[in-house]
């Protein structure tokens, strides 16, 4: 930390790398922050040239935390390019194991890299900010439970997709294999007891969070406040769907901006650049860039758990319904706009995919063996799905040999990347004043982008050719001598 600039790096309890620099003035209060992503993937690139029908397993490979969603939205994409409708056993049967999917990542988010701030404390030396001191608080027994649904999310991703992380079943038209009896046995119970422990978690978040003033007036702070669009995959009641439906959009008040299928998303969705990161910034087209402001005038919209459950009118299982009401009872109305509320939206979530989990495993046409449909000619083709971090987009086109010509992505947290930035600059200007740091603060400045549950290695995909590179050559003295690019 010098006296003007302050240096986070590396940030904590994420996926990927990143660093966050903050700029002081002569005060010694914030002028500006930057979360900047120095690390690049390039799969839109070499995806090119392969066989369609490989890119659900080339593609998952972007994340090994986010790989079903990938796999999925790839699948999806292929269904569209090859003019498929898969049967609805199939259907199901995708939606049942990305529920596996959902349970697993939310836990493993809340449990593991979001808790720490809350059950440890915010300003907890950082030894001790982790799941450690997690179970140091909770006890054992509950830790063991964490552990174990975990386990069980995996396991009905491994039951269906064949692999618990990269998984192998889906096909255009369908998925590889039917379910039997035996297995689906298996996943109802472990979709049972995932309710049960949704439950329990959203118990625990009340006893420490919500019963606790001063975490309560955190998460409603100026400084975890941001108002923006929102954007999320609903069903036909506008209810919350990870898997299938139509994309809408509400603005900073609530109310409805617009709503689009997937191959509409290009008239709805922009993306812009700048020269200091790697991510690039995608913003509501009809509403335009206007930079890194929120408000109705500003393109940015948010996605996500807090998103979902903004750009929707309620979750279409019972138990999670009514947590979701409760939320935004306790919150002041809905939208919410505080971005530690993600972590309450997650929760919701989680219940919720429990929920739907039990009820698709006790669906008799999870066992059905129609279970694919045979493709048509290659084409052009868009998925979109719910990732646990938000709105995941697949956008291919393919030759007559059903080869990949072009590929784009646009992943969940890229969708949140004009938001983040936003979140983390100004949690540092609300907390950081007169040269006055210290580690809790500085943490309290990370737990502004650890609400998103960012995955960068899946933000950082587009690659131009060659790596962008500089070298600065400085002696003895730390003068610049040169500066070499590439």
């Amino acid at each position: 930390m010098s006296a003007r600039t302050i240096t986070i790096e590396p940030i904590t309890r994420l996926e990927g790398h990143g660093k966050i620099n903050i700029f002081l003035n002569e005060e010694g209060n914030v002028e500006n922050a930057y979360f900047q992503v120095p690390e690049l993937r390039g799969f839109e690139r070499f995806c090119e040239g392969r066989k369609a029908e490989d890119l659900p397993q080339i593609t998952p490979r972007i994340c090994g935390v986010c790989p079903v969603a990938h796999h999925f939205a790839s699948t999806k994409a292929l269904d569209a390019a090859f003019n498929v409708d898969p049967p609805s056993a199939a259907k199901k049967l995708r939606e049942l194991m990305y529920s596996g999917y959902m349970i697993y990542d939310h836990t493993l988010h809340f449990y593991f890299l979001g808790a720490p701030d809350f059950v440890v404390g915010p300003d907890a030396p950082p030894a001790e900010r982790n799941i450690l001191g997690v179970i140091k608080k909770v006890g054992l027994d509950i830790a063991k439970e964490v552990i174990k649904h975990r386990a069980y999310g995996q396991r009905i991703t491994a039951i269906i997709g064949g692999k618990a992380t990269h998984p192998v079943c889906g096909i255009p038209g369908g998925i590889s294999k039917p379910l039997n009896e035996e297995d689906r046995q298996e996943i109802e119970k472990m979709a049972d007891s995932s309710v049960k422990f949704a439950k329990f978690s959203l118990k625990l978040f009340d006893d420490v969070v919500l019963k606790n003033k001063k975490y309560v007036d955190m998460v409603l702070s100026d400084a975890y406040t941001l108002k923006t669009y929102y954007m999320g995959l609903v069903d036909e009641n506008n209810k919350v769907n990870f898997y299938d439906g139509k994309m809408r959009v509400v603005d900073p008040a609530g109310k409805e901006f617009v709503k689009f299928a997937p191959h509409e998303y290009l008239d709805v969705i922009e993306e812009h650049v700048e020269e200091w990161s790697y991510v690039k910034f995608p913003y509501l087209k009809k509403v335009g860039w206007k930079g890194f402001v929120g408000g109705p005038d500003s393109g940015i919209y948010r996605v996500g758990p807090l998103g979902r459950l903004n750009a929707s009118e309620g979750m279409a299982t019972p138990l999670a319904q009514q947590e979701y009401e409760r939320m935004y009872e306790t919150l002041g109305g809905k939208p919410v706009h505080s971005t530690l509320a993600f972590h309450w939206a997650r929760l919701i979530e989680l219940l919720y995919a429990a929920e739907r989990c039990l009820e698709l495993s006790r669906d008799e046409e999870t066992t059905s063996k129609d279970v694919r449909n045979k493709p048509g000619s290659p084409g052009e083709g868009v998925g979109i799905i719910e990732a646990a971090r938000g709105t995941l987009i697949h956008h291919y086109v393919l030759d007559e040999e059903a080869l990949v010509k072009r590929v784009n992505l646009i992943v969940a947290t890229t969708n949140n990347s004009p938001a983040i930035c936003m979140s983390i600059r100004d949690a540092a200007k609300a907390l950081i004043h007169g040269n006055e740091v210290n580690e809790g603060l500085l943490n309290r400045v990370e737990m502004a982008f650890r609400a998103y549950d960012p995955c960068l290695a899946c933000a950082t995909h587009l690659a131009i050719g060659q790596m962008p590179l500089e070298v600065n050559i400085y002696n003895h003295n730390k003068k610049l001598l040169k500066t070499m690019r590439r």
